[in-house]
């Protein structure tokens, strides 16, 4: 069984005292590799590392240009083990396949692409001033910056928070969830060979909570970019105060998707079981609450449903399954609980809700994608984040009542709008 280690000022190393958690694939309940598991030790050494690197300023010396040729090879390694990387992020989050390959592993390798390219928009800027002054703005990095990353997408939030980071001429402490780390670490030990400065880039991996927050705490770390449920971010919130710590916090969802009588309908459908089902709905930006204009209600329901009931549920490995499980038991359970809730508060089920037994993955985590319509806004499963399979359909009349039920949200994150008329849509 493969085993990860950590990635600390360019070594791979074993976690104190060669601890490791299990990685388990959500399809079949199985362990498949075993994951270094660092305690705070490690981390500050993680910490130390990077702050000792960016002090030597052995990369912020660095052109933007000549970092960008390392983003570069990052890029080229993620496309050159795309194969690898894309059956990894499968088994340890259980989406698709053809999810992880045409999506993800693409998506994090443009992504360094991309921003080794920006060199021009990092460039000092003089402003026009009305006084005998120079006015300049100068973009300069930050410093330590410690990245803290959910499960459900590890690949791509590890392009978007390192790729921006590194060209500004950052270091890096990354720290991926302990239910999905196996890519990540597997991609650290690809970029070993990219020959990045020591202490640029640390990954550590571990199942201590503690351990994400020492470098909240830490005086040598600078920034946070976190991306996670809204109540660790209240709580990075409050730490971070008090060192004054600059934050990028994207929290929880509720996302709207809101679907006019206008709409190109087949778009429209199309797009609404993308919004909830990609990934087993298992994303901030989800579009869990349908908001359905009266005039196409029945209709686009409908059509909805029977789409919906053609998914084929499976093991996620397989090229045909469109529909994997969910990421854990735990998180099946709470989905679960809010399909019940759900049904107890009045919703009517008209599709899916119920576990499911797949052939040969009888202890995996799947569920059937389920929609429920006559869900009012102030509904549980309307105002509190599933993060799982679970559609809220809810009809409107006019434009004014699709907005006000939009709006009223504790959430602000994502929305959607489907209309042919341009002018609307604004």
């Amino acid at each position: 069984m493969k085993e990860y280690k950590l990635f600390i000022n360019g070594i791979l190393k074993e976690a104190s005292g060669a601890r490791h958690f299990d990685a388990v694939n959500p399809s079949d309940g199985q362990v498949f590799a075993r994951i270094a598991d660092a305690d705070l030790d490690n981390m500050e050494e993680a910490i130390r590392s990077a702050r000792e690197a960016f002090d030597r300023g052995v990369w912020t010396g660095m052109g933007v240009a000549q970092r960008g040729i390392y983003l570069k090879k990052i890029a080229k390694t993620i496309r050159d083990n795309a194969k690898e990387l894309a059956q990894l992020e499968t088994l340890d989050v259980g989406k698709t396949s053809k999810h992880s390959t045409f999506i993800d592993v693409p998506t994090s390798a443009d992504t360094f692409e991309y921003f080794s390219n920006v060199e021009e928009w990092l460039k000092d800027e003089e402003n026009p001033v009305h006084a005998p002054v120079k006015s300049l703005t100068a973009r300069e990095p930050v410093g330590v910056v410690g990245c803290i990353i959910p499960w459900n997408y590890p690949l791509i939030m590890f392009g978007w928070k390192v790729a921006p980071a590194l060209i500004a001429g950052n270091t890096v402490v990354f720290r991926p969830s302990s239910q999905a780390s196996a890519s990540i670490a597997r991609l650290a030990e690809l970029i070993d060979s990219v020959g990045l400065p020591q202490g640029v880039l640390n990954v550590v991996t571990s199942k201590g909570h503690d351990v994400s927050l020492e470098m909240v705490k830490s005086d040598l770390v600078d920034k946070i970019s976190f991306t996670g449920g809204t109540q660790t971010g209240q709580e990075i919130m409050r730490m971070a105060a008090g060192n004054v710590k600059k934050l990028t916090l994207e929290l929880g969802g509720k996302s709207p998707n809101i679907v006019f009588a206008d709409c190109d309908f087949e778009a429209a459908v199309g797009g609404a079981m993308s919004a909830i089902f990609m990934n087993q709905g298992q994303m901030c930006t989800a579009g869990s609450r349908l908001i359905l204009q009266e005039e196409i209600y029945d209709q686009f329901l409908n059509e909805l449903v029977q789409r919906t009931k053609k998914l084929k549920i499976g093991d996620a490995s397989a090229v045909d399954t469109d529909f994997g499980p969910l990421v854990s038991e735990k998180q099946l359970t709470s989905v679960l609980k809010y399909i019940e809730q759900g049904t107890k508060e009045g919703a009517k089920l008209v599709c899916g809700g119920s576990v499911v037994q797949v052939e040969g993955c009888e202890k995996g985590f799947f569920i059937e994608p389920t929609v429920f319509s006559d869900v009012d806004n102030a509904m549980t499963i309307a105002q509190e984040e599933i993060f799982g399979p679970v559609l809220g359909v809810i009809k409107f009349k006019t434009e004014e009542d699709a907005l006000r039920i939009a709006n009223d949200t504790k959430f602000g994150l994502a929305a959607c709008v489907w209309t042919k008329d341009q002018q609307k849509a604004q």
